[in-house]
Parts: structure tokens; C-alpha cells; sequence
């Protein structure tokens, strides 16, 4: 079985805090000179309401969402086995009318744009 793919879910051991859980994978594969990290949502079972939590229903998957503001990378190791598909190609029917998982990546695409930005400054 090949490394994680952005759009696929996977069970990952997250450490003792976070137990063992589905994850999605939003990352782009790294190289040789990148860490061995891949970026994920996690998923939980206890959903809250959050404009944050998105649901994305699949068959392996117990009731529940993915949390986006739990978005954390995982050392490659940690990644225990695919539960499945590509989901990155069907979001948008995945998702049906959920604004907010749109919504949430791009609060979070903006604050890494503007910590990088503040980082790089001379």
C-alpha cells in the first residue's frame, strides 16, 4: 500500500490524547528533503455544531465530522491503514450544500498565508 493521498481517509494513531481515529488527508505528498508529515483533518464522533465541523458521510465511517479546526500534520509512520476513497474528487457532491467546509479550509489557508508572510519578512 502506497503513502497517504490528499483526499483519502485513513485510520492514524494521533497519540495517546487523541486515541487512534479517521483522518482526511489534505496535504500534497512531500519529497526527500520535506519532513515526513502529512497534513489531516481529523474526525470525531462527538460533533458540536461548529461552523468548523463538516460532515462528510461514507459507509466505514461511524456518525459524526471532520473537525477542521483540529487540522494537524502527522508523522507518515503514525498512519495505521486506508479506510478509503479519493474524496477530493467528489467534495462537492460529498458535501452537498455545506458552505462551511469551503469556508473553514480558507480561514485556514489565510492564516498560514499571513504567518508566513509575517515569518519571511526582512
Amino acid at each position: 500500500m502506497g503513502p497517504p493521498e490528499r483526499g483519502e481517509i485513513w485510520l492514524a494513531d494521533l497519540g495517546m490524547a487523541a486515541k487512534t481515529r479517521p483522518v482526511l488527508v489534505v496535504s500534497v505528498p512531500y519529497s526527500d528533503t520535506d519532513y515526513a508529515l502529512i497534513g489531516v483533518i481529523p474526525h470525531t464522533t462527538t460533533p458540536r455544531g461548529s461552523q468548523f465541523e463538516i460532515v462528510l458521510r461514507a459507509p466505514f465511517l461511524q456518525p459524526g465530522a471532520f473537525n477542521v479546526q483540529g487540522m494537524l500534520a502527522v508523522p507518515a509512520a503514525k498512519f495505521l491503514r486506508r479506510l478509503g476513497g479519493r474524496f477530493a474528487s467528489n467534495w462537492r457532491t460529498s458535501l452537498g450544500s455545506s458552505p462551511g467546509w469551503c469556508f473553514a479550509l480558507a480561514v485556514f489557508e489565510s492564516a498560514l498565508t499571513s504567518f508566513f508572510s509575517w515569518l519571511c519578512r526582512s
